[in-house]
């Protein structure tokens, strides 16, 4: 995905934070231990959330190895399970289509990074796909539908946030629990609706001076990439009821030892990611303690 579903760092317990820290390591080390050391470079924010949202309440144990960026001294990390490896393989998954969706946008040359870094995937994506050809099935049609959007320049901005929804949706197909698998599909189809809206806005400036498609602009007809205030509050709007959605869905379960850094997230991390992305500040808000825990966070896988 792309980086926008994180916790908030500031004032999170010490002991929360160094459970994040766990688990992001932990599927850093599962994507190596999966498909090679080329695979870690896909490890974000997201798809660490989506580890931990696929993890059982009271699954959490707790190694120590040492990585490439610490090879002196073993830190702690989240021991691999079931649901680390199905997050591993999906994140595969999509950053693969992430990457080829980045080929067929761009033209020869500006595509020849994404062409190569889906090249360098591909292996660990050929292996992910023959372990979960549903979800890849799934990825592939939603893709197709977007790219069908993008061809026809659709101003729908609700028809191109839904196909991303129901692609990470089917990221919770695997679920055996019948009441689990609901919630969290519920709360990755809305989640899955806010991180495409959000990526659209966040790409505003950008897709104005490519001409690439942009919904977001396209619905509001916006010049230049730049808000009106009127949009700029309705756009707000509907982020702020997908995120209402999550929560809905997030109450109905007990999520255990993963409920402070969830709640974290959905309730506080959102919001400000959301504000920060409309604000134009998202790559650049994170100062004093924020950026300091996040590069703790990142260096030690």
């Amino acid at each position: 995905m792309f980086g926008y579903v994180r916790p908030s760092l500031e004032g999170l317990p010490p002991e929360e934070t160094e459970r994040f820290r766990q688990a992001y390591c932990g599927l850093c080390h599962t994507l190596g231990r999966r498909y090679g050391a080329a695979a870690r470079f896909i490890l974000n924010y997201d798809f660490t959330f989506l580890a931990i949202l696929l993890s059982e309440p009271d699954q959490f144990s707790v190694g120590e190895a040492r990585c490439l960026v610490s090879p002196l001294k073993k830190r702690p990390f989240q021991n691999t399970t079931a649901a680390m490896e199905l997050a591993a393989d999906e994140s595969v998954i999509l950053a693969y289509w992430q990457l080829r969706d980045g080929v067929a946008d761009h033209d020869w040359l500006h595509g020849l990074k994404y062409r190569g870094l889906s090249r360098v995937l591909e292996p660990a994506y050929r292996k992910a796909a023959a372990s979960r050809p549903a979800f890849d099935q799934n990825t592939q049609i939603q893709l197709q539908a977007l790219a069908a959007l993008e061809a026809e320049n659709s101003p729908s901005m609700d028809l191109a946030a839904d196909a991303f929804a129901i692609l990470l949706r089917s990221a919770a197909d695997e679920m055996t629990d019948p009441i689990r698998r609901r919630v969290l599909s519920q709360m990755l189809y809305h989640l899955g609706r806010w991180v495409y809206l959000v990526d659209a806005a966040d790409d505003l400036m950008k897709d104005a001076a490519s001409g690439n498609y942009n919904p977001v602009a396209l619905r509001y007809g916006l010049d230049g990439g730049e808000w009106t205030l009127p949009a700029r509050h309705e756009f707000a709007q509907t982020l702020d009821a997908s995120v209402h959605m999550i929560a809905t869905a997030f109450e109905l379960w007990d999520f255990g030892c993963w409920q402070p850094l969830l709640e974290r997230t959905i309730y506080t991390g959102l919001f400000q990611v959301g504000k920060a992305v409309l604000d134009g500040t998202f790559h650049s808000r994170t100062s004093g303690k924020d950026r300091k825990k996040s590069k703790d966070v990142e260096e030690v896988t």
